[in-house]
């Protein structure tokens, strides 16, 4: 047990350490693996949103950074775009017909790779916001990769969720792509990326700690007026 933990202590480290610094690393990746770099970001964006095992991809992060290649010269903006657009709707989708299979059995059974408090707060999420929720989803770590399942459990028609799903993904893309594209050549990113990265990913949680709090402000107030009545 102790070398398990000590094996998962190591695997989120090194985690950690690529999202802090992952313009670096995708350097060392383009030099590495040339035009195949836009295979490996599409099979992390597609990873990151459409398995539901695999939330603690880099989305956000690995977009912006991105982008600042692309500003640097070292990727062709307009195909980094392409790709993360390409990763981000299939995968949305992937994961929408997954939960569609599924069906609402999935909140009673217990499936050991699932993570059912995750999953529970993106169908708060979803119910809170209906078919908006997979807009806004994007912009929330997490979420953003439940999201799409619970619209499938919960059925949501196929067209309607091809709307939300690729509307979602345009603004997602082309907000934080171009972002890191025309900051690329800014001094104080190029020697403060990891700070850079740290406000993204401060930003993107905001609205799960505002969630989280105001859930709780409610639950307290139910059981104020519960022991009132």
């Amino acid at each position: 047990m102790a070398e398990f933990f000590t094996m998962f202590a190591d695997m989120f480290s090194q985690l950690v350490s690529f999202v802090l610094h992952i313009d670096k690393h995708l350097f060392e990746l383009v030099d590495a693996y040339g035009v195949f770099i836009y295979c490996i970001l599409f099979f992390i964006v597609f990873c990151e949103t459409g398995l539901v095992v695999t939330p603690f991809l880099p989305g956000d992060s690995l977009l912006f950074a991105s982008g600042t290649l692309a500003g640097a010269g070292r990727m062709d903006l307009l195909l980094v775009m392409g790709t993360m657009l390409a990763a981000a709707i299939l995968g949305d989708a992937v994961n929408y017909h997954v939960g569609k299979f599924i069906g609402p059995p999935v909140f009673e059974k217990n499936y050991r790779l699932l993570n059912k408090k995750h999953l529970r707060q993106a169908q708060e999420f979803y119910e809170r916001h209906g078919g908006k929720a997979i807009i806004m989803a994007r912009f929330v770590p997490i979420v953003r990769t439940f999201a799409p399942f619970v619209a499938g459990v919960a059925t949501m028609h196929p067209g309607r969720f091809f709307l939300f799903n690729i509307t979602g993904a345009v603004l997602w893309v082309c907000l934080l792509v171009p972002a890191g594209y025309f900051l690329a050549n800014n001094d104080f990113v190029r020697n403060n990326f990891s700070l850079m990265i740290y406000a993204i990913i401060l930003i993107s949680v905001l609205p799960i700690v505002f969630e989280f709090v105001r859930a709780k402000i409610r639950s307290a107030k139910e059981a104020k007026n519960g022991n009132g009545a």
